[in-house]
């Protein structure tokens, strides 16, 4: 019932996705709110005011992805972090593969795939991960992690797509949108641009590429 008043609230208001809940920190750090939860994918580089969390996501154990320091600073005891194996976070870890699905309270999370193709930086034996988490209101957010356009992206269903398209490690702007155009989600978010490598133009580039609705974030700082 509560998926359905989401889905007919969302045809009344034209189509128009609300994505206030989604907060971007910067390169790849989110914070996803589902009313009280607070979800967070890759912190780093968090101010000071960023609330506890009560979920942590951690797609690979690069440093600009998986930081002690920024873990910190957020995790409550009962904080879980789901991160692959060779993260070793401290706390309530739980280890993930790609492919899996997991249910932390009302949150549901699946597991894909995140590797380079034509690049080193990423391996896929590393068995790295992007997310889909779907919130309780039934949408879903996809964050990609550092990864190309890879064959498993054809297959991805999920209503928002943080994709990275700084280029030099993971997709182009033009990738990104190629890929984004296989699944089709209503919103595209550019990722990973802005500090480390990538920028602005970038994220903007996706717009000649993507079919669909682009929106770039600002940083909250």
């Amino acid at each position: 019932m509560n998926i359905l008043f989401y889905f007919l609230l969302f045809i009344l208001l034209g189509g128009h996705m609300d994505t206030k809940n989604i907060h971007w920190y910067g390169h790849a750090a989110f914070r996803i709110d589902d009313d009280s939860i607070h979800i967070y994918v890759d912190p780093f580089e968090l101010p000071s005011s960023a609330p506890k969390a009560d979920i942590i996501l951690i797609t690979h154990s690069h440093f600009d992805h998986f930081s002690e320091k920024d873990i910190k600073k957020i995790r409550k005891e009962s904080t879980k972090i789901l991160a692959p194996e060779d993260v070793n976070a401290d706390g309530n870890k739980i280890t993930v593969v790609p492919g899996k699905e997991y249910t932390i309270g009302k949150i549901k999370i699946k597991t894909v795939p995140a590797y380079n193709i034509d690049k080193k930086f990423h391996p896929k034996e590393k068995k790295w991960v992007g997310y889909i988490i779907t919130l309780s209101n039934g949408v879903r957010i996809y964050h990609a992690g550092d990864t190309d356009f890879i064959p498993e992206m054809k297959t991805i269903e999920t209503d928002i797509a943080l994709l990275p398209c700084g280029g030099t490690y993971t997709m182009t702007a033009r990738e990104a949108g190629e890929a984004a155009n296989t699944f089709k989600p209503k919103i595209l978010i550019p990722m990973h641009w802005g500090s480390i490598v990538g920028s602005k133009e970038d994220a903007e580039g996706i717009k000649k590429y993507f079919k669909g609705e682009v929106e770039i974030k600002t940083v909250e700082k």
